[in-house]
């Protein structure tokens, strides 16, 4: 079992997981975070930190396409450890649908 991040992350990028992980798995593009699944050692501690309640295991299901994007986009951006501030629109786009397709950005992040 790993966690994963899903949608819900976009546009809103809040980072109060990464404080919590013991292994530092997180990842940070421009808008959001995944979790790097052969490094998450499925501890749970980052789930309930999420704002946006974006962090699920990849128990649930449908979760396996989240498992691929998540780990592509792991090795592509950079680690982040530190919280930053959430962006700006999080609070409105918090619980928003259809947000892969309205604002997900492939960039990577600042890391950090």
């Amino acid at each position: 079992m790993t966690y994963i991040v899903n949608d819900n992350c976009i546009a809103c990028k809040y980072t109060d997981c990464v404080e919590v992980c013991p292994v530092d798995c997180f990842y940070e593009g421009e808008n959001m975070l995944v979790i790097h699944p052969d490094e998450c050692i499925d501890c749970g501690v980052c789930e309930p930190e999420c704002p946006a309640d974006a962090i699920r295991p990849d128990t649930e299901p449908d979760m396996e396409k989240w498992v691929e994007f998540n780990r592509k986009y792991s090795e592509m951006w950079p680690v982040i450890i530190t919280r930053k501030d959430p962006l700006p629109e999080a609070e409105e786009r918090d619980g928003e649908t259809g947000k892969l397709e309205k604002y997900f950005s492939e960039a990577p992040g600042e890391g950090g």
